[in-house]
């Protein structure tokens, strides 16, 4: 990254420490109070991570910070995010386990998460070989990065399993049709949608090629609640908090909800496509 956000990183979390010792938290009573994890806490104080707008909010009102300061913190995120795109002049960190922490924070804290996904399939339901190649896609990759990355993408896939929490994604089938690797690994990766799908706490649907789509998406988007949209793009990804923008994505994901077939349709679709893989897979006979 570049080293003037490295900096207004550190000023950010440096603030954010000075402000919880003046109110005599630890960082785990901190994190505690925040319902963030402790790990979050620390990596924000000594600027090695960016807090989304719902971490920090919830970092400043577990601080019990007054108005001036909670403009003050957030004018620092301000500024960290003004300055994202600046090239990296310096050697390259090639640490990737920050790539989709803002997701994963934002994740974390929810109850009900609704994803759409037109090219990629969403990071919950992602197996480790095609997180793999996902991250290793990224610039400046190392193999011990992605390893790390790869293993907090899978720790994350645990909230699926947990009662209370529903998850709902939608896909397109060109999503399950645009594979890295091999089509082993795509055999793999479809069986394992097959098990998700089956959870009581997750609804799966793809929306056929055969149905036109009602919006030409543009990209994937995920709703945490009812509260925040993360943007997903190359560059990384974006906290939405706006209220009319967070009901613009709402309306478009039930749009797309609902061109979607789910149940004993998408496991057929699901078996079809895992049939057209096995062919791939087997050499032609001559």
């Amino acid at each position: 990254m570049g080293s003037e956000r490295r900096e207004r990183m550190k000023a950010l979390g440096a603030r954010l420490r000075g402000l919880r010792a003046d109110a005599g938290l630890t960082g785990a009573a901190l994190a505690q109070r925040a319902g963030v994890g402790q790990p979050t806490v620390s990596k924000v104080e000594n600027g090695r991570m960016v807090p989304s707008v719902d971490v920090l909010g919830r970092l400043s009102r577990a601080l019990e910070l007054d108005e001036v300061s909670s403009r003050e913190v957030r004018d620092l995120l301000v500024a960290v995010e003004a300055a994202a795109d600046e090239p990296d002049t310096g050697e390259a960190s090639g640490d990737l386990a920050s790539v989709g922490v803002v997701l994963d924070d934002v994740v974390r804290s929810a109850r009900l998460i609704r994803s759409f996904q037109c090219v990629v399939l969403p990071a919950m339901l992602q197996s480790a070989e095609y997180a793999r190649h996902v991250f290793d896609s990224a610039p400046n990759a190392s193999p011990e990065a992605v390893g790390r990355a790869v293993a907090a993408r899978v720790e994350r896939q645990s909230l699926l399993y947990e009662p209370g929490r529903e998850s709902v994604f939608v896909l397109t089938e060109g999503v399950l049709r645009t594979w890295p690797g091999s089509p082993a690994l795509m055999l793999a990766q479809v069986d394992r949608l097959l098990a998700v799908e089956s959870l009581s706490t997750v609804r799966l649907g793809v929306i056929p090629w055969r149905r036109p789509v009602p919006v030409m998406p543009r990209h994937g988007f995920t709703l945490c609640d009812r509260e925040t949209a993360v943007v997903e793009s190359f560059r990384g990804e974006r906290v939405v908090d706006d209220v009319p923008q967070v009901a613009a994505y709402e309306d478009l994901f039930s749009r797309f909800e609902e061109a979607a077939v789910f149940g004993s349709e998408v496991r057929e679709l699901l078996l079809q496509v895992m049939a057209d893989f096995r062919d791939l897979d087997t050499p032609a006979t001559r």
